[in-house]
């Protein structure tokens, strides 16, 4: 009896491809997209791509048809709301900077499909996300780097659960986007040539601060963190690190740690902010470039390994795009692990993850302090 997957079909080439791939080894493929996000203007989404709305769906259709594989769009809306653009608004509004992928990853494109998928008798999900499966002599399930390190996604899989990544395939992994796009013009998809999306799916436009104005609503102000606004932030002070006042800054959710151009300052030399301080609405200023050598990150999630009994070797990423780092991990306390990088690593970002590779495999991570 042919094994059933369910594949989140997003209307781009890699989960076309995925869907295709699966297809041909055997399996029964039903295709979903998830209709996560308001229905974009046709004419905005064509502008700026984006995965979330009525073009996506579309597009999977089409490529379901030639396929020959049923396809539902199902609304996954709320989950959306409550998981990704909530927590995006309140990490922002909290001076951190979020991967709203990650969450997005964990609680809507993994938690609630995979849900729906049992409900209709699937064995599995999948997805086309470039990363790999597997079973580790440990016994424990981990995420590996695909075969191309370009387009290597593992860093934004990292929260998975081991019962998540049990029913997991993600065929893309063991190919190049060329060729991805070679397989899908093999096979007539439409979506072969389709550009990725660049950006946040539900902010194609880039403009972060302006989503948080527009879709912050009174209810998330008032559920704040205690101490913080219950507004969107206004202009406030850019301060020097021993306190001097410098200027006016156009509202924390403008600024990330790291960031030097934008900050209209002048200064005479470079500038770059250091620290976002939500409760006084101040952004702090460095004359010099930011590097640390430790960060202490929570909300941990083990993966490759069950736990940190002591202190252990392993590279480090800090940001999606971020080569990585050797470092110490050490755990601290119940839900905290410091680590010590060998060499300085730049712009160590509150609300963004750290993720731990041992070689080729993800061990786990958690959100920076």
């Amino acid at each position: 009896m042919k094994k059933k997957v369910v594949v989140g079909m997003s209307g781009g080439v890699d989960s076309s491809v995925a869907a295709c791939l699966l297809k041909e080894q055997g399996y029964e493929v039903i295709g979903i997209t998830m209709q996560t996000w308001e229905d974009e203007e046709r004419a905005f989404v064509e502008e700026n791509g984006g995965c979330c709305g009525l073009e996506a769906a579309e597009d999977a259709g089409r490529v379901a048809r030639i396929l020959s594989i049923p396809h539902y769009v199902v609304n996954f809306k709320k989950e959306f709301r409550e998981k990704v653009v909530d927590y995006f608004i309140t990490e922002y509004l909290s001076g951190r900077t979020p991967n709203p992928c990650i969450a997005c990853n964990r609680y809507v494109k993994w938690e609630s499909l995979l849900r729906r998928a049992m409900e209709i008798g699937a064995d599995y999900i999948a997805t086309g996300h470039y990363a790999r499966v597997e079973k580790l002599p440990n016994g424990r399930y981990a995420v590996r780097n695909s075969v191309t390190a370009r387009k290597d996604q593992t860093y934004a899989l990292y929260n998975l659960t081991q019962f998540q990544l049990s029913r997991t395939l993600m065929p893309a992994g063991d190919y190049t986007k060329d060729e991805i796009r070679s397989i899908a013009e093999k096979n007539h998809l439409p979506v072969a040539q389709k550009r990725d999306s660049q950006d946040i799916c539900f902010v194609p436009d880039g403009d972060y601060a302006g989503f948080i104005r527009r879709a912050a609503n009174k209810e998330l102000l008032e559920n704040l963190p205690e101490g913080l606004p219950r507004e969107i932030p206004k202009e406030g002070n850019f301060v020097s690190e021993d306190g001097r006042v410098l200027g006016t800054h156009k509202g924390i959710i403008h600024y990330t740690v790291g960031q030097r151009k934008g900050l209209n300052l002048s200064m005479g030399h470079p500038v770059f902010v250091s620290e976002l301080r939500p409760k006084t609405n101040e952004v702090v200023i460095s004359d010099s470039d930011v590097f640390r050598t430790r960060l202490t990150c929570s909300r941990i999630q083990f993966m490759g390994m069950e736990d940190l009994p002591k202190p252990r070797r392993l590279w480090a990423k800090i940001r999606y795009a971020h080569r990585g780092e050797w470092c110490e991990a050490v755990r601290t306390g119940e839900d905290a692990i410091s680590c010590t990088f060998e060499h300085p690593v730049r712009a160590v970002t509150p609300g963004q993850a750290v993720v731990f590779y041992d070689g080729e495999y993800v061990m786990g991570g958690g959100i920076i302090l």
